[in-house]
Order: C-alpha cells, then sequence, then structure tokens
C-alpha cells in the first residue's frame, strides 16, 4: 500500500468510506480535529489555525510524494485563506490538497476544508511554495522524476495541475 493509498485508507475510516464529493478532485486528504483551545475569544477556530493546518496537510501531500525526506529545502513564499463558514469546537476537518500550479521551481498549493460536523467546505487557501538549493538561497528545480510522480498523483483523481 502506498502513501496514497494510507492517507485514503485513514480519511475513508472516518466517513465510513464515503469522500464528501467537495473533496473528489483532491489527492490527499488530511484529518485534522478541532482542540478546545484553538478557539478564538468568539468560540470560533481562530484564523491563525487554519494556516497550521494547511502547513500538515502540504508536509502529507510532499510525505505521499517521497519529497519530505529532510533534504529539501523549501520556502513559503506566500498564502492565504478565505473564511467561509465559522467552525467551532468539536468537530474535525478533512483539508483536501491538492497541486494547482507546477512551476519551474514553485508549486502552488490548493486546500479545501471540510467539516465533517457541518458537511460542508468551511474554508479555502493557496499557498506558493519555492524550492531552493541547500544553501537556502538559490532556486532548485523539481526533477522529472519529481514532476512525474506529482502528475501521477493528481491523475488518480482526475485532476491536471497547470503548469
Amino acid at each position: 500500500m502506498d502513501r496514497f493509498e494510507q492517507t485514503a485508507n485513514l480519511t475513508s475510516d472516518i466517513l465510513d468510506g464515503d469522500y464528501p464529493k467537495e473533496l473528489a478532485h483532491y489527492p490527499i486528504m488530511h484529518q485534522q480535529p478541532i482542540h478546545w483551545g484553538e478557539m478564538d475569544a468568539f468560540n470560533h477556530l481562530n484564523n491563525v489555525v487554519y494556516y497550521r493546518y494547511a502547513e500538515s496537510a502540504r508536509i502529507g501531500y510532499l510525505q505521499a510524494l517521497g519529497m519530505f525526506d529532510g533534504s529539501m529545502v523549501t520556502v513559503l513564499a506566500q498564502s492565504s485563506c478565505q473564511y467561509l463558514r465559522p467552525v467551532t469546537y468539536p468537530d474535525t476537518l478533512l483539508l483536501g490538497v491538492r497541486c494547482q500550479r507546477l512551476g519551474t521551481t514553485s508549486i502552488v498549493m490548493e486546500y479545501s476544508y471540510y467539516s465533517t460536523a457541518q458537511k460542508a467546505i468551511v474554508a479555502t487557501a493557496e499557498a506558493v511554495i519555492v524550492r531552493l538549493e541547500s544553501n537556502g538561497k538559490d532556486k532548485l528545480p523539481w526533477t522529472e522524476a519529481e514532476r512525474e510522480r506529482l502528475f501521477a498523483l493528481e491523475e488518480k483523481v482526475g485532476h491536471i495541475p497547470k503548469t
């Protein structure tokens, strides 16, 4: 069983084998329970927590591709999040993550946050990641093998990233 299948099986256990149709074209699902301490003064999920969740989902995506072994240096160049509905405790979010666009040295990641309590997308997000040489200064292109793995993963759910 590959890492994609392991992640898919983990998610399907929560949903009794059914993925939300809103996440059908996301190859990786990250399961994230909401913790009480992540609530803000208005009793909903603090806005900064969404960025932490996206980071965890992004790492899961790179792990599924075999590209997060500690040797890769990446920098978060840009990120944004659109909050569509408040999320409260208790809940579990499913974060669908996929590659929106693969550049020469960058990747634009797209996220959808699905609330299992509300049965709806509660937020969407985007992040631009740039790959760097080990010196942390010079950009490093994705290898042909990495590009092929990424496109094969996305193809499993019928998604084709832009280039």
